[in-house]
């Protein structure tokens, strides 16, 4: 039975949207079918796999061939349209071939962050139902496989998991790639029966949300090809760019403005699935890679990594940092360093990249805002009771996007919107021209290079130690990443706890290192409201002057 994935997208919209033009009504593998047959023997994807230790190059009319391969193969799973099929897959041609499958029989793709763990997974899996689990044997020297066998017999719905570079019946090359499935099955009919329609739903990506539990992000072909479209002519990509992401695919910046981008464009995708500064400045170098975008610490490493001493990078002309701010010093030595136009953005996993600065704006708009809305876009700054709020008056901050999301999986009463306006969660502030600035957030996460880490599950997570009292997880300034994350702890009497103990029972549980505090404070008493709510505020401000 096809997951009940509870869009929220009314015909209304569907009309609005299909009467202005802003919805393409395609699918990505429209585009790649299209680059199949007119540039068969080009190069699509290439991209060093650290797990085989090489690197790996995909044409046109290869990628094709394999993704409908790797259809038929899940098909005769026995995956039926509108199911999840989930996977934790690195930047490897693999992911886009994966995705590229599940459009061919109308399955859901659920990416998942290479970093997550026995919590993240198990919790994701089982909720959004996922029939099929895909991983690598190991990355990054993690056994993937056997951190995958202490949960799967927990998961009801989780029928079949395959690894890379597997053996046997969990084999993924064994049972996707090297088995012809195209000689065994109709494949024409196969595809025409299940073909998605373009405002059906293709992607649940899980964002962290204020409670501590990840929220599912629902996504159609048209939300999400009109973000391409629109990040295209904003950016002001065409076929002769050649596309360079570090950033993780199973994030929504990666997924949209590096692979999807790469294959509406038919041009090459250049990937890199551990970052290091020094490779991707290699990787520029003899890709000729042309642009990219990723969070703020990829820019401060890429521009002060010593290989750009000998390596030519005079062919990367764009970076578009999201993220994270952008400080004034970064840009100007990224600019002198790369040679290359560097911008700023905002946008988050619901609604793409909705404002960022544009080449030839002045520095102060580079330097201080996150930029304007891109077309067909809107944000706006209301107060406390939805009003409008004037130039430069700090405010909860509303976007409308063309591409905006079409709900929350299962969970159709988180979606807060005003008027159409959806409340983001954020607070900002706007100058007379448009231009935004993020200063803070209502929600109570902490933003660490780029990744939202979700307080509330780090503070239950911390608090069940038996020598913690109470906590409280703030976060605190950090040149590079932007933030890191502060644990406030109040021990009970008598008891110790080090930041060591913390670390090593978060882990146990089976939290993701990125979740990890870098901080621990132990302090003997926490500033407290009349009602005894923590005041966080007052932890801010202390935290503001901790440095690691």
């Amino acid at each position: 039975m096809a997951l009940e994935t509870m869009t929220i997208l009314t015909q209304g919209r569907i009309d609005e949207m299909n009467k202005r033009g802003l919805w393409p009504k395609k699918l990505l593998l429209d585009h790649v079918e299209r680059w199949a047959a007119e540039q068969p023997d080009a190069v699509a994807i290439t991209g060093i796999n650290s797990m085989r230790g090489r690197t790996e190059s995909i044409s046109f009319g290869q990628l094709h061939r394999m993704a409908r391969r790797i259809a038929i193969g899940l098909a005769d799973l026995g995956v039926q349209k509108g199911e999840v099929i989930s996977f934790q897959m690195p930047n490897w041609w693999e992911f886009a071939a994966l995705h590229l499958a599940c459009l061919h029989i109308g399955a859901i793709t659920n990416p998942v962050m290479p970093i997550f763990r026995q919590r993240e997974l198990s919790f994701m899996l089982d909720y959004a139902e996922s029939k099929v689990f895909i991983a690598p044997k190991s990355f990054r020297g993690f056994d993937h496989q056997a951190m995958v066998e202490e949960f799967r017999w927990k998961l009801a719905n989780l029928e079949h998991v395959f690894y890379l570079d597997g053996k046997g019946d969990e084999s993924f090359e064994n049972r996707f790639i090297e088995r012809r499935w195209e000689e065994e099955i109709d494949a024409d009919t196969l595809f025409a029966e299940r073909r998605p329609d373009p405002n059906d739903i293709i992607e649940l990506l899980y964002t962290s949300g204020t409670s501590g539990v990840p929220k599912g992000v629902l996504h159609t072909s048209n939300t999400l090809l009109s973000l391409v479209d629109i990040g295209r002519a904003r950016l002001g990509l065409t076929k002769d760019d050649v596309v360079f992401m570090p950033s993780p695919m199973a994030h929504q910046t990666g997924f949209l403005y590096g692979m999807s981008m790469a294959l509406v464009l038919g041009t090459k995708l250049v990937l890199q699935d551990i970052w290091s500064a020094e490779v991707a400045a290699r990787r520029i170098n003899d890709e000729r890679a042309t642009y990219t975008m990723a969070s703020t610490p990829f820019l401060a490493d890429l521009t002060n990594t010593s290989a750009l001493e000998v390596c030519d990078v005079s062919s990367f002309r764009m970076f578009c940092s999201a993220g994270a701010p952008i400080p004034r010093i970064l840009v100007n030595n990224a600019t002198k360093r790369l040679g290359a136009q560097i911008l700023s953005g905002w946008g988050m996993t619901e609604n793409g990249l909705v404002t960022t600065t544009q080449p030839g704006d002045p520095d102060e708009k580079i330097f201080n805002t996150d930029g304007a809305a891109v077309d067909h876009a809107a944000v706006r700054i209301v107060d406390t009771n939805g009003n409008p709020v004037g130039a430069n008056v700090e405010g909860r901050l509303q976007a409308k996007s063309a591409g905006m999301f079409v709900g929350y999986l299962k969970r159709p009463d988180a979606y807060e919107s005003y008027d159409g306006w959806f409340e983001t969660g954020d607070l900002a502030r706007m100058d007379a021209d448009g231009y935004i600035r993020i200063v803070g957030r209502a929600k109570d996460i902490i933003i660490r290079g780029g990744e939202n880490i979700p307080v509330v599950e780090v503070e239950e997570q911390i608090y069940r130690h038996p020598a913690v009292e109470d906590v409280a997880v703030v976060a605190m300034p950090d040149e590079r990443l932007g933030e890191r994350g502060c644990a406030f702890v109040q021990t009970k009497p008598n008891a110790n706890f080090t930041f060591d103990a913390m670390v090593e029972h978060l882990i146990d549980v089976g939290m993701s290192k990125t979740y990890l505090p870098e901080k621990l404070e132990i302090v003997p008493e926490f500033p407290r409201t009349a009602s005894g709510k923590i005041q966080k505020f007052q932890l801010r401000e202390i935290a503001k002057d901790f440095r690691i």
